[in-house]
């Protein structure tokens, strides 16, 4: 694991009571889970706090943003982390029947829109503090077949927000994206052996990735890499 100094800086990550999205808390520090890991994380000498809200509703999302900046004082990071494939299977890109507006839909909300909504009700604060955003992207946005046809667009379209978002917010604040593999975590677990196998075969670095190895790399674009904006780092033992 990398080490850096965050003494005294906040972040807040969305998605963080699971999955890659706990890793990164663990790294840097309204779910039925949340008030176990912050004991759990507390316990362990983590200053930590709950900032519940739903990234896919208008209005939601930036409520819980300010939430987060009223209870940390100031924000330094963002990790938008928060997302959804909307199946726990894949759906095969031939059928288009599948993708009805409601998948579209609840998708772009969480995926896309979500780390909008919270970016912007975050920009003031992460530009008083010369912070960062880091998204999760995924490779399936970088041409690697995904899920499903309407996942692979929002992350595409994540991808290139995140480039639009450096652009907009420099030189205060850094926006970059990890684009993640296959990882062994709570949405993959369930998956057939074989589609599992499949996946670490094809990887050069033939295991699965672990949400701490997605997470180092947050850690790294949120808190290092100071000359480093606009980029999608692929985290996938060379999957992709």
């Amino acid at each position: 694991m990398i080490t850096v100094d965050l003494m005294g800086r906040t972040a807040l990550v969305t998605g963080g009571v699971s999955g890659i999205g706990l890793a990164t808390v663990e790294h840097l520090a309204d779910d039925p889970r949340a008030p176990a890991q912050l004991s759990r994380l507390a316990a362990a000498g983590g200053d930590v706090v709950a900032a519940p809200g739903d990234v896919s509703r208008p209005g939601e999302a930036e409520a819980m943003v300010r939430r987060a900046i009223d209870r940390l004082g100031r924000l330094d990071i963002l990790v938008n982390n928060a997302g959804t494939p909307g199946t726990q299977t894949p759906i095969d890109f031939r059928d288009l029947d599948a993708m009805t507006e409601t998948f579209w839909q609840a998708i772009l909300a969480t995926n896309l829109i979500g780390p909008y909504r919270c970016s912007h009700a975050a920009a003031a604060a992460l530009k008083a503090t010369q912070g960062a955003i880091v998204n999760t992207a995924s490779i399936a946005g970088l041409g690697r077949v995904g899920s499903s046809i309407a996942y692979g667009a929002s992350k595409a379209g994540l991808v290139s927000l995140t480039r639009s978002l450096a652009v907009a917010l420099a030189p205060e604040v850094r926006v970059n994206a990890v684009a993640p593999g296959f990882v062994d975590s709570p949405w993959t677990r369930d998956w057939p052996e074989e589609r599992r196998r499949n996946y670490v075969e094809q990887s050069l670095m033939k295991r699965a990735a672990t949400p701490a190895d997605i997470a180092e790399a947050i850690l790294f674009l949120a808190a290092g890499g100071a000359m480093i904006t606009g980029h999608t780092l692929p985290v996938d033992g060379g999957l992709a």
